[in-house]
C-alpha cells in the first residue's frame, strides 16, 4: 500500500451514490482482523454478492469498469470511523477515490493508507460521470503535484485542495511514523536546543 502518488492515469470505476457509508464499504461482520491485508476482498461485499458468493449485477463485477480510481458521490465514507473501509479501498487497489464530498474520518482514513480523496465541483462531478458512460475506459489524469484532476478526453480539468503535509506524504510515501523518522535528526537537534535554554 505504501507507494509514491504523483501523476497517475486510470480509468474509473462509477459509483455515484451518496451517503455511501463505511458499512456498505466493508461490512461490520469482516471486522475482526486487525491486519490491514484481504479486506480488498470483502469491498462492497453485500453490494458484490449473494450470500450465497452469487456475483450481482454490480458495477465491480462488470468487466467494461477497471482501473485504480473510484468515483463516488456526496458524502463518501460517512457513518462509523472504522479505518477498516480506507484498508479495504487501498487493498482492492483504489489509489483516488473522487466525490463531491467525504465524511471527515474518512477523508483522514484515505489518506492515512495512502489514498486520495479528492473532493470536486458538481459540474466537474457530473462531466466525469457523463465521460465515462460515453467511454468506460475513459481515463482521468490527477496531478497531485499540481492539484489539478483532469478528463483526458474532453481536456476539462480542476484544482483540488489537499493539506500539504498529507501531500508531502503521499508524494514520498511516508506514513506519521515515517516522517518523523525522516525528521530525527532535526526533532534531536531542537530537542537539544531546549534542555540548554
Amino acid at each position: 500500500m505504501k507507494q509514491p502518488l504523483t501523476i497517475l492515469t486510470s480509468s474509473c470505476v462509477p459509483l455515484p451514490l451518496d451517503n455511501i457509508d463505511t458499512d456498505q464499504i466493508i461490512p461490520a461482520r469482516f471486522l475482526k482482523a486487525t491486519d490491514r491485508e484481504g479486506f480488498g476482498q470483502n469491498l462492497f461485499r453485500d453490494w458484490r454478492y449473494e450470500a450465497d458468493d452469487t456475483p450481482r449485477p454490480f458495477v465491480m463485477n462488470d468487466p467494461a469498469y477497471s482501473g485504480c480510481i473510484l468515483v463516488a458521490g456526496e458524502n463518501f465514507g460517512c457513518g462509523s470511523s472504522r479505518e477498516h473501509a480506507a484498508w479495504a479501498i487501498a487493498d482492492a487497489g483504489f489509489r483516488v477515490v473522487i466525490a463531491r464530498s467525504f465524511a471527515d474520518i474518512h477523508r483522514q482514513n484515505e489518506l492515512n493508507n495512502f489514498v486520495l480523496p479528492l473532493q470536486v465541483g458538481e459540474v466537474f462531478h457530473k462531466a466525469l460521470l457523463d465521460e465515462i458512460r460515453k467511454d468506460p475506459r475513459a481515463t482521468v489524469t490527477v496531478d497531485l503535484p499540481a492539484q489539478t484532476v483532469t478528463i483526458d478526453a474532453t481536456g476539462q480539468a480542476e484544482r483540488f485542495d489537499i493539506n500539504g503535509y498529507k501531500k508531502y506524504c503521499l508524494q514520498n510515501a511516508l506514513d506519521d511514523i515515517d516522517f518523523l523518522l525522516e525528521n530525527k535528526d532535526k526533532i534531536e537537534e531542537y530537542e537539544a536546543s531546549q534542555v540548554n535554554n
